[in-house]
């Protein structure tokens, strides 16, 4: 009878770390998720920024677009900084928030008092900093596997 109670403790112990294990794998495929899902809005909106601000050059609509579209994106970064990491994307996470800062402060520079400078969006680096960001996706990536 002890040999049989000793064995369901032990059966017991390893379900309890496999689905410790599982969920794990889990929080990790799901981060990837998230932050594969920030970059590629990131890399999407540096495909169409030199368009965007090309053409709110020209008129007043598509500047409120590209506005607009830097409001959400400001957003959107704050609110994958506030994401929490599994530990086993600890340091890609806190070098993603790092370049997300510099995003924010970049986005802050060129929408001055809530209206989008175009001149300052020409000059800034925004653009580089997310190509920047988006060269992080091939470890994010490999979180997954």
């Amino acid at each position: 009878m002890r040999k049989l109670m000793l064995l369901l403790l032990m059966f017991a112990s390893l379900m309890l770390s496999a689905c410790s294990l599982l969920e794990k794998a889990n929080s990790s495929l799901e981060y990837v998720n998230q932050a594969t899902e920030h970059i590629n809005n990131l890399s999407d909106f540096a495909e169409q920024a030199p368009r965007m601000i090309q053409d709110a050059s020209l008129n007043s609509e598509a500047k409120q677009e590209l506005e607009n579209r830097l409001n959400s994106l400001k957003k959107d970064i704050e609110h994958f900084n506030l994401t929490k990491a599994p530990s086993v994307a600890k340091d890609i996470h806190q070098q993603l928030v790092e370049k997300n800062k510099l995003l924010l402060q970049e986005i802050n520079q060129v929408v001055d008092n809530g209206h989008l400078s175009l001149d300052k969006i020409q000059n800034s680096q925004l653009l580089n900093t997310i190509n920047d960001v988006t060269s992080l996706i091939n470890r994010i990536n490999s979180l997954g596997l």
